[in-house]
């Protein structure tokens, strides 16, 4: 196998972090008391659920934030992330109901951790944000007016971002990202894995498609911020509004 798909999992690394690391970098590195942590679904990075207790002063259900381990390669990317999370923040000032970023103890969106895996020593760039409370659409009935609400969510995400201008946004262009909208085409390698069903015959039907009808076209379209529509993101919330998810 050869292409940027190839690199890309030669070079990453998922962190493994146990529950005991994780509950340590969050309160060495956000100086937050840990309570309570479970493990969240994630991709290429790891994810926890963070329980605090409330200030004394207060009364309430513990807070509760989640936690990012960010792979090595994403890790190496310090300005790439930093964009993803001034992004984030930009949403919520636009008014999305985005999830927050909690900054250290020292004031900054991301801290570089060296993690002791046992036998060796890798960095991962860490962040803490609040935690939104909902469901992902695939644990709720997927009917014509949720699609139509998640098209129009992703439609203003879009239209929001054409105001966002940051001196590093140049680390969201990268061509060899596997998610990058031009590689689509590679996609045509993995095809086999379906083998000969319904489902084969209408994915080479929206290659060809792309092949046809969007690839001799790329240089006209305008570039966008890759958000992943999935099953898994976005959410809906407990009083039924859909946002993007964690």
């Amino acid at each position: 196998m050869s292409g940027p798909e190839h690199q890309q999992s030669q070079t990453l690394i998922k962190p493994a972090l146990s529950e005991l690391q994780a509950s340590e970098l969050v309160e060495s590195v956000f100086g937050l008391k840990v309570t309570k942590i479970q493990p969240l679904p994630s991709y290429d990075d790891q994810n926890f659920l963070v329980h605090v207790p409330r200030a004394p002063e207060t009364s309430g259900d513990p807070l509760k934030y989640v936690l990012k381990v960010n792979n090595t390669e994403s890790s190496k990317n310090a300005d790439l992330v930093e964009v993803q999370s001034r992004i984030m923040m930009f949403l919520k000032a636009e008014g999305f109901p985005t999830a927050t970023v909690h900054p250290t103890k020292g004031g900054s969106l991301t801290s570089l951790m060296t993690i002791d895996n046992g036998s060796d020593t890798t960095s991962y760039l860490v962040r803490l944000f609040s935690f939104l409370p909902g469901k992902p659409i695939a644990q709720v009935p997927v009917t014509p007016k949720l699609l139509y609400e998640v098209g129009k969510l992703a439609a203003q995400m879009d239209r929001s971002l054409e105001k966002f201008h940051h001196p590093k946004i140049s680390s969201l262009h990268r061509g060899d990202f596997i998610w990058n909208l031009r590689n689509v085409p590679l996609l045509e390698k993995y095809a086999y894995a379906l083998g000969q069903s319904k489902d084969r015959e209408m994915v080479d039907w929206v290659l060809k498609r792309f092949h046809d009808e969007i690839v001799t076209k790329l240089s006209h379209f305008r570039e966008c911020e890759f958000f992943p529509l999935s099953e898994t993101s976005p959410e809906i919330s407990n009083d039924c509004h859909l946002y993007p998810g964690q």
